[in-house]
Order: structure tokens, then C-alpha cells, then sequence
């Protein structure tokens, strides 16, 4: 049942909202109504605007709300498709019922993201008493429930089962108009009603891949927009660096290898056959001689190696082309299977070339296959060619853009130029409800006994909380370290539950870590942003090291070398700026209501001996900081006394 409809921004924010009927809890906050009239304006006037709003500010709603006002046809993109799918599952629904109207919206995900009907009958039709039977016999029956085909909708199969693949389709083996099930297809169902709707709501890999298919002169397919809302905006830069460069891994060429024998076996044609093993041969060899030390590489540190190889595999691939093509019109998919290996031999020629080219090459070496990538040194020009290609409004917004309120770092990287940058700190009492502690006596990041000292250090915490922990580590490795530490200092933990992340998915560890209420969580990589576990459940947010990125990382190694490039200095003018603003992600997941309290504790001594140490912890004001440990103390028992909670230690 619809309200009354809202007339205004100010009273939608107001102290009457009609929010407060909807949304229990809800209080007007002042940066929530200056940042959804200037989101207004930006959209009125075609603009360009980057918004940084703390956590409490209420920016989703701060911008939901003048885009459905403005009557203009918008897109939302999301850093997550969890983000995503609560976006419109939720908060859509809720300021629909608030504004008084139902507002036409649709959700559009990548095509790997719904069943494809073909691909289904297909394997359902080869299908034997394999170890996907259970998963294939839960999706054929999921398939006469779904309306939308969108596999999030089906928990009974897990995200990374090995059926997904099969009865999904990518745009390399989708058949298209050429489907014999295509006005059934999920994909182009939930296009077309992307194309009806004022506001869409997708994902930034997603967007982005449009974006790179416009740039190559391909259709595009999300729909032409008035206003491109980008949240979780921080995450774009290094996102479209991947997606403007060049890439060819081996198990899609092993799939390709898999699909070409399973279309031509009834052509029976020993010779091209023959061609198959050759090149299935090459790429072997070539997986064989690449390094066996897992990670990245730089492709010109190992290419003497590869040089050989690679060309060998050239010349397989492109043997091969040839022979796919004489049957490539006697069936559909030999012919999109012949436009897959023809992509596969043009990449591979552009990743093995010694000519100049403004990108760096490098391999990354997991366990049982390889990727080649061509990284672009910098996205500016192009990002600021297809954000001015039309006259639309782009609001970009995150708690982690500026550094104070200075924008420059981020909007360089864009290419936005002169476009309009407006802060909002969160309206929580920071700087009572938090503190952060600078433990002394810290190893240098560098020693081997960091990881453990670290842990020594923070443990004691647990017997001045009720609350939980997160200890957040800058690397794989010392979350390992940590699990080691961990196997015989079960009593460290004064009897708390142990989540390590890689036991379980991500969310299934935070539900646990929710209702435990006092639980220890290591974790890594995407436990530092878009984690929200609000109350008495977590209490204490410890950090390792300061997270500079890697120096290797061939992401930051591209783009050191165009700054160097340019004249500039590299740590000063991005590795610093990134890790302040990746310290303010990690930092972010203590408080994340009104009446949360905790510490923040930095384990690295370099906060206090580097001059550039004041960066980090002015990025984290108004908390302030504390080397004494019985201030620590005083501080919890405070917060507990008031809040009621009682010790567990």
C-alpha cells in the first residue's frame, strides 16, 4: 500500500519523512538532505559530481531519491552483485512505498548470471551419474519455478558449482537470434526490461564491459541513460584498467579445445582432429615453462622462456582457425566457435608482441592454468572520452574518495578534471565512540615474527570486551601465519569461536560471526570494505600493516610507470593515497551505527616513526589516537558499563 506521494526533497528528509513509517529508526541527518539537493542538481543540470559520505550518512537513499524524482531514465551501478541485488530487492521497494508511487525499475546482470535454456537441454541430455547430478537435477527443477532465471535466486546450488558454467551461456558461445529457445531467453527478457525502465540497477563490471564494447564499436546494450550513478565509485579506476586491456587465459582455450571436439566429432576428420592435440599440445607446453612460483609476473622478466612456446602455440592456433573454417556455416555453433578461436589467436598475437604499446604484460600463475594480460597504463583518456560522449549526469559516490577533501587522486585517475567534489562525514559521535590504539614496541612490517607479535598484542584485548574481533591482514601470507599461530593458542581465545576466512564463504563466516556476538575473525582482501556487522558483535577492528599495495602488483606496477612517465613521484602520487584511502576502508568496519563503540588498533610501527604516518590517522578523524594501553582499557570499560555488557575474558 502506497503513502500519499512526496512533493519535496525537504520533506522527504525531513522530521515528518515518510521514511519513518517504512524504515524503523530512521532519524534526519543533514548530510543526507545536502547530499540528495546536490545530487538533484547535478542530475537537472547534466553534470558531474563526486560525493564521499561516511558511514551513516544515508547516501544510497540520498541518491535513490533524486533519481526517481527527476522523471529522467537512470542507471545505478553497484561495486557487488550482493550490492546490487539489496539495492533493488530492498531499498528500491522501500523508497517506492515511501514516495507514494510504484516506480518501474529492473535489474540487469551479466549474462553469466542467468540459465540459459539451450545450454540446459543440452547437457541435460548428455547427462550421466556424474558428481553435478544433484546441482543439474535442483536446476532443472529450478527452471519451471524462476520467472527471472537469475541464479542468485537458487541457494540450493552452491555459487562455484561446476554445473554453472554449463547451463549458462557468455557472449562468445550465446547463439543468439539463432537460439531455438531464443524468445524464451532469460537474458533478453531482463534487456528488453532494462530498456522499459526509468532506473536500472547493475554492476560495475557489467557497465564497464559495456563501455569497452562501445569503445570497440559494438551495440550496446544497457540501455542509453540521462543519469549514471556509480556507487561504491572508488573501485572503478583499477576495474576499468582490466577491462580496457587485453587478456586470454588457458582454461578458456581449454574450453575452447572441449567445445570444437564436441561440435565436429560427427564430422569424424581424423586430420582435424590431429590439429586439436597439436594445439592442445602447445598449450601444455607453454603452461609447462611458465614459472612455477604462483602470482603475478611481469611478462617481460620471463618472456626468454616463453618466447618459443608462445610461438609454437601462434602457430597450432592458427593452423587450426584454418581448418575450423571450412565447416564454420555447416552449423551455428562451429561458426561461434570459429569467432571465439579467431579472438583467441588475434589476443595472443597482441600479448607476444615486442612492439610499443602504452600497457604493461604480465602472467599470473595459479595452480592449474595461466593468464596473459596487457594492462593499459592509465584509463584517464579513456574514461573521460565515454563519460563526455553524451550529455548525462554522472554522480559518483563512496566512503573512500578524498583525502580531507581533496578529490584530485581520485578524479585524475577518471579523467573527470574540474568536477564538482563535496565531503560528508558521518554523523556518528566518531570521536567518542571511537578510539585508536598505537600499540608500541611493534616489529617492522618486514620481520617474520610480525604476524605473531601482532597477535600477542591484540589477544589481551579480548578480556576487556564482550564484543568481537576482526583482525584484518594486508596479505594472504599473514593470514596464514595467523591460522598457524592460531593452532596452538586455542587459549588465546579465552574459549571464542575461530572464523578464518577460506573455511566458508564470506557471508556464511559473517551470519556466524553476527550470532556468536563475540567471536574472532581473520580475514583478508574482501573483508576490508563492504562488511557491515553492526552492535556489540564486533568491538575491536585490528589491523597488521599500513595496506600499501604491493610494488610488484603489475596493476600499481603500470601505474608507477606512467606517473614516472609523466615526471611524477609514484609513492607521494598514488601508492601513499591509495593506502590512506584502503586504511579508511578497513578502519570503516568498527562503526557502523549510532551506538557502536570500539578501538581500531594499527599494528605497524610506521604510523608513528614515518613522516607520512600523519596521513593515515588524520584520514581517520575525529577518532583519536592512544599508545597507552590502560586508556584502551578505560575506554572499553566505559562503553560496557553504559551499553550494559559484561566481560567474557
Amino acid at each position: 500500500m502506497y503513502s500519499p506521494a512526496v512533493q519535496s526533497l525537504s520533506e522527504f528528509f525531513g522530521p515528518e519523512s515518510p521514511l519513518k513509517s517504512h524504515l524503523p529508526g530512521f532519524q534526519p541527518r543533514e548530510g543526507q538532505a545536502w547530499m540528495a539537493e546536490a545530487v538533484t542538481e547535478a542530475i537537472d543540470g547534466s553534470d558531474k559530481l563526486i560525493v564521499e559520505a561516511g558511514t551513516g550518512t544515508g547516501k544510497t537513499f540520498a541518491y535513490l531519491f533524486p533519481a526517481l524524482m527527476s522523471g529522467r531514465k537512470t542507471i545505478i551501478s553497484t561495486g557487488t552483485k550482493a550490492l546490487q541485488d539489496q539495492l533493488y530487492h530492498r531499498d528500491l521497494p522501500l523508497i517506492g512505498k515511501a514516495l507514494g508511487r510504484p516506480v518501474t525499475t529492473a535489474l540487469l546482470k551479466g549474462r553469466a548470471n542467468y540459465l540459459c535454456l539451450h545450454r540446459l537441454d543440452n547437457v541435460a541430455s548428455h547427462a550421466s551419474g556424474d558428481n553435478l547430478s544433484d546441482d543439474l537435477y535442483a536446476v532443472q527443477g529450478w527452471r519451471h519455478r524462476t520467472i527471472s532465471g537469475d541464479r542468485a535466486e537458487l541457494l540450493d546450488v552452491a555459487e562455484d558449482s561446476g554445473v554453472w558454467p554449463l547451463v549458462t551461456s557468455t557472449a562468445d558461445n550465446c547463439l543468439g537470434s539463432q537460439c531455438p529457445v531464443y524468445q524464451k531467453c532469460h537474458v533478453v527478457k531482463a534487456r528488453r526490461a532494462a530498456q522499459q525502465a526509468d532506473l536500472v540497477v547493475v554492476n560495475h563490471h557489467l557497465l564497464l564491459a559495456d563501455l569497452a564494447m562501445k569503445e570497440e564499436g559494438f551495440i550496446e546494450f544497457l540501455p542509453g541513460a540521462e543519469a549514471i550513478i556509480l556507487d561504491e565509485a572508488h573501485q572503478i579506476p583499477d576495474l576499468a584498467a582490466q577491462f580496457f586491456g587485453i587478456s586470454l587465459g588457458s582454461r578458456e582455450i581449454e574450453r575452447l579445445f572441449d567445445e570444437l571436439r564436441g561440435a565436429t566429432l560427427p564430422l569424424g576428420q581424423p586430420e582435424f582432429q590431429r590439429r586439436i592435440d597439436t594445439a592442445q599440445t602447445a598449450l601444455r607446453v607453454l603452461r609447462a615453462e611458465s614459472p612455477r612460483e604462483e602470482g603475478r609476473h611481469e611478462l617481460s622478466a620471463v618472456m626468454e622462456q616463453l618466447r618459443t612456446p608462445m610461438i609454437a602455440l601462434s602457430a597450432a592456433l592458427k593452423e587450426l582457425l584454418e581448418g575450423v573454417s571450412r565447416f564454420a556455416e555447416s552449423a551455428i555453433e562451429i561458426e561461434k566457435i570459429y569467432e571465439q578461436l579467431f579472438s583467441v589467436v588475434e589476443r595472443l598475437a597482441h600479448l607476444s608482441s615486442d612492439e610499443s604499446w602504452d600497457g604493461l604484460r604480465w602472467l599470473d600463475v595459479n595452480p592449474r592454468s595461466i593468464r596473459l594480460n596487457l594492462t593499459p597504463l592509465d584509463v584517464a583518456d579513456t574514461l573521460r572520452g565515454l563519460i563526455n560522449a553524451g550529455d548525462q549526469a554522472w554522480i559518483f559516490t563512496s566512503a573512500t574518495l578524498a583525502l580531507g577533501e581533496d578529490f584530485s587522486h581520485f578524479s585524475e585517475r577518471m579523467g573527470l578534471g574540474s568536477a564538482t567534489g563535496l565531503t560528508f562525514p558521518s554523523p556518528y559521535p566518531l570521536e567518542q565512540n571511537g578510539l585508536i590504539w598505537l600499540p608500541a614496541n611493534m616489529p617492522e612490517p618486514s620481520d617474520k615474527d610480525h604476524t605473531a607479535q601482532m597477535l600477542a598484542t591484540v589477544m589481551p584485548l579480548l578480556e576487556m570486551t564482550a564484543g568481537g574481533m576482526f583482525c584484518l591482514f594486508t596479505s594472504h601470507r599473514a593470514l596464514n601465519a595467523a591460522r598457524t599461530w592460531f593452532r596452538t593458542r586455542r587459549k588465546r581465545l579465552k574459549g571464542r569461536p575461530l572464523l578464518i576466512q577460506g573455511d566458508a564463504p564470506r557471508d556464511d563466516l559473517l551470519q556466524r560471526f553476527r550470532e556468536y556476538g563475540n567471536a574472532v575473525l581473520l580475514g583478508t582482501g574482501s573483508f576490508w570494505e563492504g562488511v557491515d556487522v553492526r552492535g556489540p558483535a564486533l568491538s575491536i577492528v585490528a589491523i597488521d600493516k599500513l595496506p600499501f599495495a604491493s610494488p610488484a602488483d603489475p596493476l600499481m606496477m603500470a601505474r608507477l610507470e606512467f606517473i614516472r612517465r609523466q615526471g611524477g613521484n609514484g609513492f607521494t602520487g598514488h601508492q601513499l593515497p591509495l593506502a590512506v584511502l584502503s586504511l579508511k576502508q578497513g578502519a570503516g568496519r568498527l562503526l557502523r551505527d549510532q551506538n557502536d563503540y570500539g578501538v581500531v588498533v594499527l599494528c605497524d610501527p610506521r604510523i608513528t616513526t614515518k613522516s607520512y604516518g600523519k596521513m593515515f590517522l588524520k584520514s581517520l578523524e575525529p577518532m583519536r589516537s592512544t599508545n597507552s594501553i590502560t586508556e584502551v582499557e578505560q575506554f572499553l570499560e566505559a562503553h560496557e558499563a553504559a551499553s550494559g555488557k559484561r566481560r567474557t575474558g
